[in-house]
């Protein structure tokens, strides 16, 4: 066996096939997206919102929980086999939505659609993170979730054409059984695991390991316990819009035509603005990103029982898709930067349970204040809490560091309290470095660094800049080294 590489342009069949197949999985939510809170109300006759919502409520806590054991049994099982695991549990839904004559039967097809999209969608984030090693990982998170959310639009588009000329069953659901039975096949005959890229990745890493990972990555490790709040608030506010806005919509007389192109311009532009925000997370302060993000949502919701003009619907969903574009990169990138390469699955495994319960939550909230006190006050109750979610990353997620320049460096060096590491081989350290430089390779770092005053500031140099200083550096801070950059340029650009 061939040793694998690391990096985009090294995988790119893989990736653009894993590309290919999130797109498939996102479809399956997108045939749903907006004709059931519709079916819900001309066919079950389900007058309350919170009944109306249990759909999505199902979807969200049957996704979550799929999500923190996929990352779990991920490096036990490989990522392939719970990826072909997930299509074979989403062939039943379609049928199921087809033939419902009970709403029970809705929601248990939603139930296997949730674990469908735990185990799919979080396969092929994580094969992807696998794929690309550091340096792209934004770009890659953003491209994944362009295909995947792209898809969710163009089904939500598409179905409520379908419903509007063709009734909202069977013709809409039909689609979904095309997208399973291809998203099957294509990940039996063509995707291969990645397990021997996250083995090769291990081994140079010099992240630290969570000792308690579940606790930490929930709530107390400063940078990932504030992506996974704002990643809860985040599909809190998706559930909302999901099963509000199609009747928001209809209570202001447009038709099924008109609320499904409205829609779906939140997750088309949510997916394709990822194509640019992934790789923005990959060169600017993802803090800021995540920041910008969730206040824009949250002010865009609180418009919403503002305005009545059908092109203000379709401005203030492209707002939402804008700011959920910014975030939703930017979390996977975040999570991935800070968590040890064998850690990564079940990581990724527990901010996407708490995200996703976000659906559930978000559900029954905006249904049980629907029913107390209206529509308006639901939204509006919404819209607040995703601009607080936007404050707390602002107040408790430590910022990310420029590189210094070297211009800025020179002052520097001759001064008490400055450590000047750099993180190379000792081979490439041999081949030319900072006169003022000590050598620690980048495995080593973590160990002699504990020794060190937090006072300290700490500048990381490797070759050209950007790759192994700036992870080094980002270990530092996760550390306590508050004061720490990576070099711009590197050693070659010291030169």
């Amino acid at each position: 066996m061939s040793t694998p590489t690391l990096g985009l342009r090294a995988n790119w069949k893989q990736f653009t096939l894993l590309v290919i197949v999130n797109a498939f999985v996102g479809g399956m939510v997108g045939i749903e997206r907006t004709v059931l809170p519709v079916l819900a109300e001309l066919e079950f006759g389900i007058a309350s919102h919170a009944a109306a919502l249990s759909f999505i409520m199902a979807f969200g806590v049957s996704k979550a929980l799929a999500n923190y054991f996929t990352g779990r049994l991920a490096g036990r099982y490989g990522r392939k086999a719970l990826l072909i695991t997930g299509w074979v549990l989403a062939l039943p839904v379609p049928f199921l939505l087809i033939y419902a004559d009970a709403w029970a039967w809705v929601v248990a097809a939603n139930i296997l659609l949730g674990i469908h999209q735990g185990f799919a969608w979080s396969s092929t984030v994580v094969m992807k993170m696998d794929l690309v090693g550091e340096k792209d990982r934004g770009l890659a998170m953003g491209l994944n979730e362009f295909a995947g959310y792209i898809a969710v639009g163009l089904m939500a588009f598409l179905t409520g054409y379908l419903a509007a000329h063709y009734g909202p069953r069977p013709v809409p659901f039909q689609l979904g059984i095309a997208i399973a039975v291809t998203g099957l096949l294509l990940t039996l005959l063509w995707v291969k695991d990645t397990v021997h890229h996250v083995a090769m990745e291990g081994v140079t890493s010099a992240i630290t390991k969570l000792k308690h990972l579940f606790v930490e990555t929930s709530l107390t490790h400063r940078t990932l316990g504030s992506i996974t709040q704002a990643g809860l608030v985040n599909n809190l506010n998706d559930g909302m819009l999901w099963g509000l806005l199609p009747v928001l919509l209809l209570n202001e007389g447009l038709g099924p035509e008109r609320i499904g192109f409205i829609a779906a311009v939140y997750p088309a532009v949510w997916g394709i603005g990822q194509l640019f925000t992934g790789k923005l997370a990959d060169h600017v302060n993802r803090r800021s990103l995540l920041i910008i993000g969730m206040v824009l949502q949250g002010l865009a919701i609180l418009s919403l029982p503002f305005v009545r003009q059908e092109g203000a619907y379709i401005a203030l969903s492209a707002a939402l898709g804008l700011g959920t574009a910014l975030v939703y990169p930017t979390f996977l990138a975040v999570l991935a930067a800070h968590t040890h390469p064998q850690q990564r699955s079940e990581a990724v495994g527990v901010f996407r349970l708490w995200r996703d319960l976000g659906y559930a939550i978000g559900a029954l909230l905006t249904g049980l204040i629907a029913d107390r006190f209206g529509i308006t006050a639901s939204i509006l109750a919404i819209g607040v809490v995703t601009v607080l979610s936007g404050i707390v990353v602002w107040l408790r997620m430590p910022s990310e560091r420029k590189c210094l320049e070297p211009a800025d460096l020179k002052p520097l060096l001759n001064k008490p309290g400055v450590r000047v590491v750099d993180v190379r081989s000792p081979e490439e350290y041999a081949s030319g470095h900072l006169p003022q430089a000590i050598n620690i390779p980048l495995p080593e770092l973590l160990e002699r660094a504990r020794s060190w005053s937090p006072r300290e500031r700490i500048i990381t140099v490797c070759a050209k800049g950007g790759g192994r200083s700036a992870q080094a550096a980002q270990v530092l801070r996760d550390m306590g080294f508050g004061r720490t950059w990576w070099l711009c340029g590197g050693a070659v650009g010291w030169r």
